[in-house]
C-alpha cells in the first residue's frame, strides 16, 4: 500500500501596524491568502515568509514599523513590505535592500503577486467556498471595522495620506450593507465605521439603489448611517469632519438610531495654527456648534484629537487650546506633538518648536483634558447605562458604554465574577469613576 502524503499549504506570517483603517486592509489580504489555501503562521519559526503592513504618518510609527522589519528579516529572513511606509520604497531599501517586494497601501493584488512570485501557492484546492462571508477579522468577534471609502482629498500640510492613499473614492452604499449584514450574522455587535474623511462619504458617487426598498436615494452618510441604524448593532462613526451635514447625524444620534459619538479630528483652536495647517479655523463657530449639537443629542460624547508644537506655535497659540478645551468640555481628548513627515509641506515652515516645549505642552494638554474628564465622569455615579462587554475573568468583566470607542477610550470596570461572554449587552450602575473608566455594577432584575 503506497502511503499518501497530504500536499503542503505555505505558512505565512503577518503583522499589522498602524490604524484601523490599515487594519481593514491586512483583513482584506489575509483573506484572499486564506482563500487561496495559504495558511497564517503564528511566529516567525513556522513561517516560510512574513509580510508587514507598515504605518508612515509619524516618526514613532516609521521607527516602529523599521524596527518590525528588522526583527521579521532577523528571525525569519524573507519579508513583503506593504502599506503606508512602503510608498516609500527608496527609504525601506536604503535600511533594508534585502526585503522581497514592497507595496504601497490598499494594494491588494501587488501583495498578492509578490507572495506568488515568492512563495509556491498551495497545492491544495483554493478554501474559498469555506471562508465566512465576512472574511478574516483582526477584531474581536463581537466589533469589526468598515472602512467605507479609501483615500481623502483634504490638503493638510502637515499630513501626506493623500499622497500615500489618493483621492477619496467612496464604497457602493449596497456593497457597504452587505458586509454590514454579513457581520452581523457572524456575530458582530458594534459596526466601527471609518474612512480618512468619514463624513465625506458619497461625493464621489451618484445617487444609488435604496438597498431595503428598490427605489433611487441620496448617496452620502446621513442616508448610510440610516440603512446601518436599521441593523440589530452599534452602529459608531469614526472620524468625521465638521461639515454643515453633521447637523443631520447628530439628530440621528438624539434619535438613537446610530451611537452618540461624535469623533471630531479638530487638531487645534488657534485660527493661526489651523490656518498654517491648511485647516478650517472658525472656532468660535465650532462652540456654538457644540452647544447645539449638545441640544439635538443630550447624550453626546464628543471625542476629538489635537496637535502641539505645530511649527509656529506661540504661547498664546497654545493657551488658546487650553482655553478651547475648558470652554468645549469635550469627552475625550487624544493629543500628540507635531512630527514632520517626509514630503510634507509643513516641513517648510519657519519657527519650528523646540522638543522640550513640545513635551511641555503635551502634558500640560493632557494635564488640563484629565480633569475635565475626571469631573464629568463624576457626574455619571448613580446612572444606568447600557454597556457592551469586551472581557470577561473571574475577578471582572471589561465593558464599553456608547462613549467609549475600543483601544482609544476609556472602559466601564465590573469587579466580580458574572455570567456574561464577549459581546454581551447589559444594564449597570455607574458607582465610582476615575480619569478615564467608570466602575459600575450590573443592575439585577
Amino acid at each position: 500500500m503506497t502511503q499518501q502524503i497530504a500536499p503542503y499549504s505555505p505558512h505565512i506570517g503577518f503583522i499589522s501596524l498602524g490604524c484601523p483603517k490599515a487594519t481593514v486592509d491586512s483583513e482584506r489580504i489575509l483573506t484572499r491568502l486564506r482563500a487561496e489555501g495559504y495558511i497564517i503562521a503564528p511566529n516567525y519559526a513556522s513561517a516560510d515568509l512574513v509580510i508587514i503592513n507598515t504605518c508612515g504618518f509619524i516618526d514613532e510609527a516609521i521607527e516602529e514599523s523599521l524596527a518590525t522589519i528588522a526583527e521579521a528579516l532577523e528571525e525569519n529572513g524573507q519579508v513583503i513590505i506593504t502599506g503606508c511606509l512602503g510608498a516609500r520604497a527608496d527609504f525601506i531599501r536604503a535600511h533594508y535592500p534585502e526585503v522581497l517586494a514592497i507595496t504601497s497601501a490598499h494594494a491588494y493584488d501587488e501583495v498578492i503577486a509578490a507572495v506568488h512570485q515568492h512563495l509556491i501557492p498551495p497545492e491544495r484546492p483554493p478554501f474559498a467556498q469555506v471562508l465566512p462571508p465576512q472574511g478574516v477579522k483582526l477584531t474581536p468577534p463581537h466589533y469589526a471595522y468598515i472602512k467605507i471609502a479609501e483615500g481623502c482629498d483634504h490638503h493638510c500640510c502637515f499630513c501626506i495620506i493623500p499622497s500615500l492613499r489618493g483621492r477619496q473614492v467612496s464604497r457602493s452604499l449596497p456593497d457597504i450593507m452587505t458586509e454590514a449584514e454579513n457581520l452581523i450574522a457572524a456575530g458582530v455587535h458594534e459596526l466601527l465605521i471609518i474612512a480618512q474623511d468619514t463624513t465625506a462619504y458619497g461625493r464621489d458617487l451618484k445617487h444609488q439603489l435604496d438597498f431595503w426598498h428598490s427605489r433611487p436615494l441620496r448617496t452620502d452618510l446621513a442616508t448610510l448611517a440610516q440603512q446601518l441604524g436599521m441593523l440589530p448593532a452599534w452602529v459608531r462613526l469614526h472620524y468625521l469632519y465638521p461639515y454643515p451635514q453633521l447637523d443631520q447625524l447628530v439628530t440621528l444620534m438624539g434619535e438613537g438610531v446610530i451611537v452618540p459619538y461624535l469623533d471630531l479630528p479638530l487638531q487645534h483652536a488657534s485660527p493661526t495654527v489651523l490656518r498654517a495647517m491648511r485647516r478650517p479655523a472658525a472656532t468660535e463657530q465650532l462652540l456654538t456648534r457644540l452647544d447645539h449639537w449638545r441640544q439635538l443629542c443630550p447624550d453626546l460624547t464628543v471625542r476629538s484629537t489635537f496637535i502641539v508644537g505645530f511649527p509656529g506655535e506661540t504661547d498664546e497659540d497654545f493657551n488658546q487650546l487650553i482655553e478651547f478645551l475648558s470652554v468645549a468640555q469635550l469627552d475625550r481628548v487624544g493629543a500628540f506633538t507635531y512630527s514632520a513627515v517626509e514630503g510634507a509641506a509643513a516641513n517648510q515652515l519657519p519657527n519650528p518648536v523646540p522638543d522640550d516645549i513640545k513635551q511641555a505642552r503635551l502634558a500640560h494638554l493632557m494635564t488640563t483634558q484629565a480633569e475635565i474628564s475626571r469631573i464629568k465622569l463624576t457626574q455619571k455615579i448613580g446612572q444606568k447605562i447600557t454597556v457592551l462587554v469586551d472581557e470577561v475573568n473571574d475577578e471582572q468583566c471589561i465593558a464599553r458604554s456608547t462613549a467609549d470607542a475600543p483601544e482609544i477610550d476609556g472602559t466601564v470596570i465590573i469587579p466580580g465574577a458574572w455570567e456574561l461572554e464577549p459581546g454581551d449587552f447589559i444594564e449597570v450602575i455607574v458607582t465610582d469613576s476615575s480619569e478615564y473608566d467608570l466602575t459600575a455594577e450590573p443592575v439585577c432584575d
